[in-house]
C-alpha cells in the first residue's frame, strides 16, 4: 500500500486518507516560506542592528522607524498591503519587470514575513550587541584591531551566543504565524486543511493539523536546545 496514497489509512483516518498527501505538500510550503524568510530576514537583521548601534544618524532613525512600523502593526495587515495593496500597482511592476514576483502568493508571503522577522530579529542582536562588555571592544581596538574587525571577530561571536534562545523563539513565532498565509489563497499546511474541512466538514482535520505544527515546533526547539548547549559549552561555569 502507498502510504501517500492512504496516508491515514494506519490511524483509521478517513479524512487523513483523503487529504493527508495534501496536509502533507502544505506542510512542506509552510517549512520552505519559514525557512526561507527567517534565513533572508537574518542577514537583513545583522546589517540593521549595525546600522542601529554604529550608523548615521540619519540611518539610526530609518532603521528605528522601519523596526518600530514592522513591530508595532500586525503581520496580517502588513500581508495584506503586500499581496493586495502593491497587486494594485500592476502596470507599474509590469513595466520594471517585477509583475512575476507580486502576483505570486508565496513571494508576497515571503516578501512579507522576510521584512517582519527582519525587524524582530535586528532588535535581539542589537540587544545582544549591547549585552557584550564593553571592555571586550575596548581590549580589541587597544591591540590594533580595526573598529570592523573587533565587531566582525570580537563583539559578534559573542552577541550570537547571547542571542540563540531569542532568535529560536523568533523562528518558532514564525512558524505559528505562518498560518495566516491560508488568507491569500497559499496552500500552506493550514490552507491544506482548511480546504480539507470545506469539502469533508470533519472538525478533527483541525486537531491533526494542530499536531503537526506542535511537532514541529517540538522538534525545532529540541534542536535549538542541542545547537545553544553546544555553542555555549565554553561559557559553562566549571
Amino acid at each position: 500500500m502507498n502510504w501517500c496514497e492512504y496516508p491515514g489509512a494506519w490511524l483509521g483516518s478517513e479524512v487523513l486518507q483523503n487529504y493527508g498527501c495534501r496536509m502533507a505538500s502544505g506542510l512542506w510550503v509552510t517549512f520552505e516560506l519559514v525557512m526561507i524568510s527567517v534565513a533572508i530576514g537574518f542577514f537583513l537583521a545583522l546589517g540593521l542592528a549595525v546600522t542601529r548601534l554604529y550608523g548615521p544618524r540619519w540611518a539610526r532613525v530609518a532603521v528605528s522607524g522601519y523596526t518600530t512600523f514592522l513591530r508595532g502593526t500586525p503581520l496580517l495587515c502588513q500581508l495584506f498591503l503586500v499581496y493586495y495593496g502593491f497587486g494594485q500597482f500592476r502596470e507599474f511592476w509590469q513595466d520594471t519587470g517585477l509583475w512575476w514576483f507580486f502576483r505570486e502568493p508565496f513571494y508576497c508571503a515571503a516578501f512579507t514575513f522576510t521584512i517582519n522577522t527582519a525587524a524582530y530579529q535586528a532588535e535581539i542582536l542589537r540587544g545582544a550587541i549591547q549585552s557584550v562588555p564593553r571592555g571586550q571592544f575596548e581590549g580589541a581596538l587597544s591591540l590594533g584591531l580595526h573598529r570592523w574587525a573587533t565587531l566582525r571577530l570580537v563583539v559578534l561571536p559573542q552577541a550570537m551566543i547571547l542571542a540563540l534562545r531569542p532568535l529560536g523563539n523568533e523562528l518558532i513565532v514564525m512558524i505559528k504565524s505562518s498560518a495566516i498565509v491560508s488568507l491569500v489563497t497559499l496552500f500552506d499546511l493550514m490552507g491544506s486543511t482548511r480546504l480539507a474541512f470545506a469539502r469533508s466538514f470533519d472538525l478533527s482535520i483541525y486537531l491533526y493539523a494542530a499536531l503537526i505544527y506542535l511537532a514541529l515546533v517540538e522538534v525545532i526547539r529540541r534542536v535549538w536546545d542541542k545547537l545553544e548547549i553546544r555553542l555555549s559549552r565554553h561559557m559553562a561555569l566549571r
